[in-house]
């Protein structure tokens, strides 16, 4: 397989979360394309082959598939993008159509944008929440009271927590396997650990236990599914906002987020991207 490796949601030439990408004649067994998603050992590889008057696309993590990934289709957007020219790609999920647009600036680099599936929220069970927060070493007096802890859908579902102050983000720590369980029983793929700065930026710290991963730089599912929440909570803030995220992981990376007032509507989450390397 040709591997292609682009970190999506990059910070001008530094930082983004990287993804493996593979273009197909035909979509491989699941289980080789888990043994290439560990073989890569990135959070996710994203598999595209032909389909309809689109692409195909799936996402494997080192450990389980998972139905939506924002950064490997960032990356994807773009390999596309490289091959075949600017533009809007079709894309096919296990459930549900999606789309991606991709940008070539003046400088040679590439920027893509994508839509997401459709979003929710729900309120999460205090016990479970509870539990959560003893894993990450909190409680509810670290909880901003403007932000009530819920789940969030936009692809896959995603738990988030807002947070008062900026140094609780920066200490984030938890038990990896004890957090993996927990996770897996609401089948939660992340938690989301944000702190507002303004009304147009957040910073966030995503752990991916589920996928093996500790954390990520950049979530752009997780993105997506904070904006669908902050829709859902009637947030007064700024419809075009910004997350900063990897800092904390020496890895900065940056996702432009944009959405509606429409209930449920898809959200756009746009970034840059920087070129890693190939393998064959």
């Amino acid at each position: 397989m040709n591997i292609q490796r682009i970190a999506a949601f990059s910070k001008g030439n530094t930082g983004g979360n990287p993804a493996g990408v593979v273009i197909c004649d035909e979509m491989p067994l699941e289980k080789d394309m888990l043994n290439t998603a560990k073989q890569v050992g990135y959070s996710e590889t994203a598999f595209l082959s032909p389909y309809k008057e689109g692409w195909r696309i799936r996402y494997f993590s080192p450990e389980i598939e998972v139905e939506f990934c924002g950064h490997a289709t960032i990356a994807s957007g773009v390999v596309l993008g490289e091959r075949f020219g600017e533009g809007m790609y079709a894309l096919f999920l296990n459930n549900g159509e999606i789309s991606v647009d991709v940008i070539k600036s003046l400088s040679g680099t590439y920027s893509a944008a994508l839509q997401s599936p459709e979003t929710w929220s729900d309120v999460a069970p205090q016990v479970y929440v509870k539990d959560i927060l003893s894993q990450f070493q909190l409680d509810t007096a670290d909880i901003d009271p403007n932000f009530p802890v819920r789940f969030a859908f936009a692809g896959a579902k995603h738990l988030v927590i807002v947070l008062k102050d900026r140094q609780t983000l920066s200490e984030m720590n938890y038990h990896f396997e004890n957090t993996k369980a927990l996770m897996l029983k609401e089948d939660v793929a992340t938690i989301s650990l944000l702190w507002p700065e303004s009304e147009e930026v957040f910073h966030s710290r995503n752990a991916f236990a589920p996928g093996g991963v500790y954390e990520d730089p950049a979530t752009g599912a997780a993105a997506a599914a904070l904006a669908g929440y902050l829709r859902d909570i009637d947030w007064q803030g700024k419809r075009k906002f910004e997350i900063i995220q990897g800092e904390d992981m020496g890895c900065p990376s940056r996702l432009f987020v944009e959405y509606t007032l429409t209930p449920g509507e898809s959200i756009k989450v746009s970034g840059e991207t920087r070129s890693i390397s190939n393998e064959n």
